[in-house]
Parts: C-alpha cells; structure tokens; sequence
C-alpha cells in the first residue's frame, strides 16, 4: 500500500502557489456548503473534475483529515504527480486563519440531516412513551434499528427520503 505524506495547512496553501492543486474528496453536499478556494471537487463517491494536466503536487483533503487517510493508498494511486495529505482537513485550514468559502444558501450536509431526525425521532419516541403510552418506545427502537442496518448495510433510507425532500432537489439535479 502507498503512503502519502501529511503537511500543514501552511505548507499546503505554500505548495498551491507553486503549481500544487487541492483535491477536496468531500461528497458534493459537504463541498457545496463550504469549500477552500480553488480546489478541485473529486469525490470519493464518483463524478470528478480531472487535475491540471500541469499539477506538480496533488493534495488531498476532507473535512477533518480522516477520510484522505483511510484512503491514501488509492489517493495516491489516482495522482499523475507527488500526493501529500492536508492534516487536519479543512477544520485545520480554518483553524490556521486561512480562506473558506461559504454558502449558507446550500442545505446541511446529508448526514447531519440524518443526525439530526434520528435524534430527535429517539427524543420524542421516548418522551411520547413515558408521557402519553409506552407503545411509543418502539419509534425509538425503530429508528435504532434502521441506524443498526444502516450501518451494517451502507445503505441508509432515512437519506435516501432526506436527500429528495424539497429543500435537498438542488443537489440531486
């Protein structure tokens, strides 16, 4: 397996001014709502933009760092020049005081929407079986054990119903 190298925001934001181009691998939720200016959107569940045919180094982000490392061995791979990681994503190179853009306009990333109802569905289950009638605990245990398939399976219907919901259809277009 190949290893890419980690680097700082610092040292990445150096190497983009030197023919280096940013890869957010980000699904494309994630990067609509916040992205670092001029990286290119590759993520890791399909549809690319291809590199520069003149990229000297390719560095690879996602949100927190995680993802680019469970997968620097087919990041590297996919990369025509020298890979590096972005350590810490781009929860590091905000912290660093470095440029995001944003766009509030965009919906909440698909899976804190999944978060999201699925706590509050357990919330009120539980609260609706200890004040009005027990049955209630079973949206509760419903909910749980479509998270348990979810992830057990890799496939998630409360998304699949998020992602059409009206205020998600710009993303699926």
């Amino acid at each position: 397996m190949t290893t890419i190298q980690t680097i700082t925001p610092q040292k990445a934001a150096e190497l983009m001014k030197d023919g280096g181009v940013l890869i957010d691998i980000r699904a494309g939720d994630e990067h609509a709502r916040e992205r670092i200016p001029g990286a290119s959107h590759r993520p890791l569940d399909g549809g690319s933009e291809p590199l520069p045919a003149n990229a000297r180094y390719a560095i690879f982000h996602c949100r927190s760092g995680m993802r680019t490392a469970a997968n620097a061995g087919k990041l590297a791979e996919g990369a025509p020049c020298e890979a590096f990681i972005l350590e810490g994503g781009i929860d590091a190179w905000k912290k660093a005081g470095l440029p995001v853009e944003k766009d509030a306009k965009q919906p909440l990333e698909l899976m804190r929407q999944v978060q999201i109802t699925a706590g509050a569905l357990v919330l009120i289950g539980v609260g609706l079986g200890f004040a009005v009638h027990p049955g209630f605990f079973g949206l509760s245990a419903f909910v749980g054990a479509g998270l348990a398939f979810a992830g057990i399976s890799g496939w998630c219907g409360m998304a699949h119903l998020l992602r059409v919901m009206p205020w998600n259809r710009a993303l699926t277009a």
